[in-house]
């Protein structure tokens, strides 16, 4: 098998994977969505499960949106190996492309224009926390999802407990049980001060899996420059044959 031939080989066994992936993602996407009522009455039945675990339906339009497109791409990559396609090689490479670019702009971004980031996410920080006392405690869903978000990250509130002051569910100055992590405490609790909100949490959760993060980052970074590399290298090969 010369190099070409190993090229081919690579380009359909890796995209086939991708391709499987995403077919599977996107059936579980659909399911969630069309069985629904079979799902939620299962996650009900599980002992001691959160009523609002049910929040997770919600992922479904996510894994169909993914599935999508790693079957896009895996279909792209496989036919174009195989059929020795150019334009479907080049489309390929032009979806890689676009989504490396936009992760290497999305990274920039953070790292040039820190302190403007900082500055939507306060602006973003001051909505939510409007949100958290019009809806929490009157709105199920919101409700049921902040709550499933501080039990995750052992939070309260976005900032912290204070954002829940003049809510619908605070009364007599009364915050939820995340807050204060056995029951319903009051504004004068010290527990309540010493959990921290969820943004902050979710930044020292960041911070502290930093390491695995960036490894995780550069291994898909490398990852699509090689597919982007590989199917070139074909779509080269390919145009010197027919000429």
């Amino acid at each position: 098998m010369g190099c070409f031939g190993f090229l081919k080989t690579v380009m359909f066994i890796f995209n086939g994977i991708i391709f499987l992936a995403g077919a599977g993602i996107l059936a579980v996407g659909i399911w969630v969505k069309v069985d629904n009522g079979s799902i939620l009455n299962f996650l009900q039945n599980l002992d001691g499960a959160p009523s609002e675990l049910k929040q997770v339906l919600n992922v479904g339009y996510l894994l169909i949106a993914l599935g999508s497109v790693l079957m896009l791409l895996g279909f792209l990559g496989c036919c174009g190996a195989v059929r020795e396609n150019r334009c479907m090689l080049l489309l390929f490479f032009v979806i890689i492309l676009i989504v490396f670019i936009a992760e290497v702009a999305g990274a920039i971004v953070l790292l040039v224009f820190k302190g403007l980031v900082q500055k939507v996410i306060t602006e973003v920080g001051v909505k939510v926390v409007e949100g958290i006392r019009k809806d929490y405690g009157s709105n199920k869903d919101i409700t049921g999802l902040w709550n499933t978000t501080m039990e995750t990250l052992k939070c309260c509130g976005f900032n912290n407990y204070t954002d829940f002051r003049n809510s619908s569910f605070s009364k007599n100055g009364t915050y939820p049980s995340q807050c204060c992590k056995m029951s319903a405490c009051n504004e004068g609790s010290a527990t309540a001060a010493n959990i921290p909100g969820c943004f902050p949490a979710l930044i020292a959760l960041v911070e502290a899996n930093s390491v695995v993060l960036i490894a995780v980052a550069l291994g898909i970074a490398a990852l699509e420059l090689t597919a982007m590399a590989v199917s070139m290298t074909l779509y080269c090969q390919i145009k010197a044959k027919s000429t």
